[in-house]
């Protein structure tokens, strides 16, 4: 008993070294794995880095009001001035917009409860102190369910929800306070100093200094998943027919490059409507002064998004359990290889107008891409007995062997049971009459046990043979279809030049004067494309 309670001490005490020097090789490598995370999340975006010293710089201007004693003393804010350091905290975001959003909120939001607080209690203080409370809470409860239920309609939850957060807030601190507290007027009027101050900070901050335009973002996050898109078809279509080891497409994990290039596509809505609406607070900032078309940003990226979706079912064809064998597959590389290089190629143009602020070629949609089209389509035609189903000829003879089969084993079954009777005529005649009616009945169903497994192996041969060319049916379908949504994209982005007066094409690559005239449209169906830039 001893040595059981020795040996299970033995073990726990062995257990806990083991997680000691575990968590000691943790703390170790802690350092360098914040290390490595910092100067990434850094590397990625420098931007980050101004931005986290300008809240430092802007925290510590605001502090002055505390730290200085001429400015507490002089300025008369006191015990309010915290109030500005929690307004650069809870203002002071990334982009310019977005400073100006919850900035600008937050001082309309206090301005407008401060003013009605002190009307509400202008009119309470005339009367008596029991009618004063009742009127004080009736008047909270009557402005906090009216916010409340305003912050429902879309507009305003879109728009103002926070200033009106900010107003509920700031009108419940006054009215409630002015019952017991009798200088409420001038704690109102130093945290409203003290606000304006923080916003002001704030806003000087985002608006001067290295700033950062929600514009901006929206409009390099378009080009980038233009860009996305299009590595990834080529990177699709590459892999799928010069992948040799199938199991490892299927075991890949999420930093799969195809992956990395359609997620930012379908994860933007949320992110192009944020950074839309806060581009709509920003001033006009652009070199010739336009207000750009915000909106027509996220229409682009709600196409953009119903074309990532075909891509990414054009993704799940490297993934599925019935492959189309490599031999069959070599037969259409060419043709798909050139057609997705030139769907990239045109994803790739688009993104650069973009870029650039000018409209895309008229010949954007070049007869390469339709040339790789027809090349697909006859490259199909040539193989009929893959897609039309041509194993029928091989699946009836292979019915006529099977009754043929039939029809042997029966006769053979038959002289078997013949040798085994008498042969004299009365015998003859009496077991023909015997089994006269057995035989009629049964025959039938004699035959089908002969041929049921022959006609499931034969099913069976037929579909697998067949469905060796269903996956790159719907491989190819999918190119097709990226190719007939490729329109679409096309007439957003010149709808998007076309509103932002985007700057019209050259060839000889340089960028002309500025047009707010749409130029033709384009259409994939189109078999004679413009060749002339528009004037």
């Amino acid at each position: 008993m001893d040595d059981r309670m020795d040996h299970g001490s033995n073990k726990t005490e062995g257990n806990w070294e083991k997680h000691l020097q575990i968590f000691s090789q943790k703390m170790k490598g802690c350092p360098g794995l914040v290390w490595q995370t910092m100067w990434k999340v850094g590397h990625d975006d420098p931007r980050r880095v101004i931005h986290s010293l300008k809240v430092g710089l802007s925290l510590t201007l605001v502090s002055l009001l505390y730290l200085m004693e001429p400015l507490f003393n002089g300025i008369g804010l006191r015990q309010n001035a915290i109030w500005a350091v929690m307004t650069v905290v809870v203002v002071l975001e990334f982009t310019a917009g977005a400073t100006l959003c919850k900035g600008l909120n937050r001082g309309f939001g206090t301005l407008l409860a401060g003013s009605m607080a002190f009307f509400i209690e202008y009119i309470a203080k005339e009367s008596g102190w029991v009618f004063r409370s009742i009127f004080i809470g009736a008047a909270v409860f009557l402005v906090g369910a009216v916010a409340t239920y305003m912050r429902f309609i879309p507009y305003i939850k879109k728009n103002y929800d926070y200033g009106v957060v900010i107003f509920l807030l700031t009108f419940n601190l006054i009215t409630v306070s002015s019952y017991r507290v009798d200088n409420v007027l001038k704690i109102a009027h130093d945290r409203f100093y003290t606000i304006a101050i923080g916003c002001g900070v704030c806003l000087l901050m985002s608006l001067l200094i290295f700033p950062n335009w929600s514009g901006e973002d929206l409009h390099h996050s378009n080009v980038s998943k233009l860009e996305g898109l299009a590595k990834s078809i080529q990177a699709c279509v590459d892999e799928y027919f010069n992948a040799a080891d199938l199991e490892v497409i299927r075991n890949k994990s999420s930093e799969d490059p195809i992956y990395e290039g359609y997620k930012a596509v379908l994860d933007s809505k949320s992110i192009d409507e944020t950074l839309a609406l806060h581009a709509s607070w920003e001033p006009r900032h652009s070199r010739y002064c336009y207000k750009l078309p915000w909106q027509q940003y996220v229409k682009l990226g709600a196409v953009l998004r119903h074309f990532g979706y075909t891509v990414v079912a054009l993704h799940g064809c490297l993934q599925t359990e019935i492959q189309t064998p490599p031999s069959v597959r070599a037969l259409f590389k060419d043709p798909c290889i050139r057609l997705a290089g030139e769907v990239s190629k045109v994803l790739l143009e688009l993104g650069d107008s973009i870029r650039k602020r000018c409209h895309c070629s008229p010949e954007i949609l070049s007869d390469h891409l339709h040339e790789a089209l027809k090349d697909l389509n006859k490259a199909i035609n040539s193989q009929p007995r893959l897609f039309l189903g041509s194993n029928n000829n091989q699946a009836t003879n292979m019915l006529a062997i099977a009754a043929a089969h039939a029809q042997k084993h029966q006769k053979e079954s038959h002289g078997v049971s013949l040798s085994s009777v008498k042969t004299d005529s009365s015998a003859l005649l009496e077991w023909k009459a015997r089994r006269a009616t057995a035989e009629q009945q049964s025959s039938k169903e004699r035959e089908r046990k002969v041929l049921r497994p022959q006609l499931s192996k034969i099913a069976i041969t037929t579909s697998l043979e067949f469905s060796e060319a269903l996956p790159f049916a719907a491989f190819a379908s999918l190119l097709v279809e990226l190719v007939a949504k490729l329109d679409h994209v096309i007439e957003e982005v010149e709808e998007l030049g076309r509103i932002a007066c985007f700057k019209e094409y050259d060839k000889h690559g340089e960028q002309i004067a500025v047009t707010c005239e749409r130029p033709p449209q384009m259409n994939v169906a189109q078999n004679n494309l413009p060749s002339h830039a528009a004037d």
